[in-house]
């Protein structure tokens, strides 16, 4: 999906934005702090962003001269035509933006940073990955082979359960763990800090791009250079979007690894931090450690590495002193009759935007007479709201359906009913037919 810009978002990007196509940006620019105060300011009169660009924006624009000299503020507004040429840049690689002020901003950036979420997003690609939550993994550009070989084994167990990759994507160990998710069919959300124009463009991306796979985001423009702040800053992001977190290898007291897990053990705690416990030791991960960071327990299977995800995990939340988990603001997408079939006494409280992790499943027996005292062996949520999805698929997939017509069906994002199809179809409940592609339930389940 590519939403359209909105019109707060286009009053937002005049104010903010340095609108970089040739020539040098605007120095009056209003600061995040300048912004925050206005935004306030609008709010308290009961007004919004793009009020300031309506016919009788004037007198409100005068009545935010308290806030930002009006001069100022008339000077920004004024760059619609830079505005139209930078859109139509944008538009021409595959670039959306969305602001704070836009529906489909992500919930979790929201919840999680507040006021201090980005007021703008630039980005490209699948923007439903935004709400499925997943692994953030980070780590040096210049590390050993086999810093490769390890990032790289955790991007594609990632994928085979499922669980998308959150990431950097510098060189090292972002790029070794995107692309060993990528590769293997999982999902990927790239959080940048530069040239955003370039990597929409980029060969090695477009078919992750086109196949839904991948989105690039980033909170500074698109044709935006390598600069320090910004790369400490996206960590924020990095942690904001994700369930729980990985630091593969760091240095003590130097460079972004360093500074954002820090202060997400000592200050942000949004998520928990796991750090490399095997392999060579390393006295940046050790020190973590000692900041509250927990030994990464090495998952082997899916069923293992799904259990990294579950919300607190034996207190962990608790010891990492986490404040805030992946159900605030929660996002139900499904719809209510559907919901309705899980037993709420009997399923724990879930995240049903994340998606449903492929858990080893037990080893089918041939099926004994009933004995009278039989008892059904409990499911977890994820499992439980796999058979509700299965249940409801039984009654609609009488005939080929394609992908976007059972999401619509189910009312829910193109991105997770691919997550649930995937599993379906691995597990033989459903079978995947190619041009075009088409969904079917599988023949000796048709009568079930």
């Amino acid at each position: 999906m590519t939403p359209d810009l909105s019109p707060n978002t286009q009053a937002i990007l005049l104010l903010t934005a340095p609108l970089i196509i040739g020539n040098a940006p605007s120095r009056d620019l209003l600061s995040p702090a300048e912004y925050k105060r206005l935004a306030m300011h609008l709010r308290h009169m009961q007004r919004q962003p793009s009020d300031l660009m309506a016919a009788n924006g004037s007198e409100l624009i005068a009545a935010c001269q308290t806030v930002v000299d009006e001069t100022r503020l008339r000077k920004l507004l004024n760059r619609g035509f830079l505005l139209s040429q930078v859109i139509e840049h944008w538009e021409a690689r595959g670039i959306w933006v969305i602001s704070r002020a836009d529906s489909i901003y992500p919930r979790r950036l929201k919840a999680r940073l507040k006021e201090n979420a980005p007021a703008i997003l630039y980005g490209c690609g699948n923007i439903d990955l935004f709400e499925s939550g997943g692994l953030a993994v980070v780590g040096s550009r210049q590390v050993p082979p086999e810093l490769i070989d390890y990032s790289t084994t955790v991007g594609q167990l990632a994928a085979h359960s499922s669980i998308p990759i959150i990431s950097g994507g510098a060189k090292g160990v972002d790029r070794a763990a995107m692309n060993g998710s990528l590769h293997e069919n999982g999902y990927v959300c790239e959080v940048m800090a530069e040239r955003l124009d370039r990597a929409a463009l980029d060969r090695d991306n477009r078919p992750y791009l086109m196949s839904g796979q991948l989105v690039l985001v980033s909170a500074y423009d698109p044709a935006s250079t390598f600069s320090v702040g910004h790369a400490m800053q996206r960590n924020k992001l990095i942690y904001a979007l994700s369930d729980a977190s990985l630091v593969v290898n760091a240095e003590v007291n130097k460079g972004g690894t360093w500074s954002g897990a820090v202060e997400q053990l000592e200050k942000l705690k949004l998520v928990k931090v796991y750090v490399r416990s095997t392999g060579t030791p390393s006295e940046a991960l050790s020190a973590l450690t000692n900041k509250g960071a927990l030994p990464w327990p090495n998952p082997k299977t899916r069923s293992d590495f799904k259990k990294m995800f579950e919300y607190p995990a034996n207190g962990v939340g608790e010891k990492q002193g986490v404040t805030s988990s992946v159900n605030d603001n929660p996002d139900i997408s499904l719809s209510h009759d559907l919901l309705s079939q899980v037993e709420t006494n009997e399923v724990p409280p879930v995240d049903y935007r994340q998606p449903i992790t492929k858990a080893v499943a037990p080893a089918v027996k041939k099926r004994k007479p009933r004995k009278k005292t039989a008892k059904k062996p409990s499911l977890s949520a994820a499992d439980a709201l796999l058979k509700t999805v299965h249940d409801v698929l039984k009654d609609i997939l009488k005939h080929p359906m394609k992908e976007d017509e059972i999401a619509t069906a189910l009312e829910v994002s193109n991105t997770q009913t691919r997550l649930w199809l995937k599993r379906l179809v691995d597990e033989g409940y459903i079978e995947k037919h190619a041009r075009p592609a088409r969904y079917v339930l599988a023949p000796e389940r048709l009568f079930e």
